[in-house]
């Protein structure tokens, strides 16, 4: 296999520098190579990513450091089955604020991602203003979700739910 087949970037060839908008710093081929392979497996080893990379560990080390320190690699985390702790209904909750509301759509969201049902939220351009996913133990308990913290809210116009019947993670981001 020659240089142009390898998936690692050719030693001495100059870095193909690409940026993502404001405040985003440029990531070369062996930093999309650390970040796919890291979300691959995030609990990869310092020396295990380097050995993939063909780099010195140290190098590895600095460049994960740098990720981290420039908010590209926000972090790790477990992927836990929300079926396996007892919430095995998952569900897609759109929300359309009241128009009065808009103003507050940060706070709102905020509020909602600290409920311990709530896995992730979504701030939307478009018809709906929101995005929630949830994970709960059964259909009562959904219900009391959209109730108690949705559609009594004053500030909530419309809600629409949709249950999740299977969700398939997408391996990685395309770095």
């Amino acid at each position: 296999m020659d240089d142009a087949d390898s998936p690692r970037p050719a030693p001495g060839r100059g870095p193909r520098r690409t940026g993502f908008g404001a405040g985003t710093p440029p990531l070369d081929d062996v930093d999309r190579l650390l970040l796919r392979e890291l979300e691959r497996d995030g609990r990869l080893s310092n020396k295990d990513l380097a050995a993939r990379a063909g780099l010195a560990p140290s190098t590895v080390h600095a460049r994960v450091a740098a990720l981290r320190r420039a908010g590209v690699l926000r972090g790790f985390h477990a992927d836990v089955d929300p079926g396996a702790v007892g919430r095995g209904l998952q569900a897609i909750i759109a929300v359309r604020l009241q128009a009065a509301a808009r103003a507050r759509l940060g706070a709102f969201a905020h509020t909602l991602a600290g409920r311990p049902e709530v896995r992730d939220v979504y701030l939307l351009g478009g018809a709906e203003d929101v995005l929630v996913h949830v994970a709960v133990q059964d259909s009562p308990a959904l219900r009391a979700f959209v109730v108690e913290h949705l559609s009594t809210r004053p500030e909530v116009a419309h809600t629409q739910t949709s249950l999740v019947f299977e969700h398939l993670h997408a391996p990685t981001t395309a770095v």
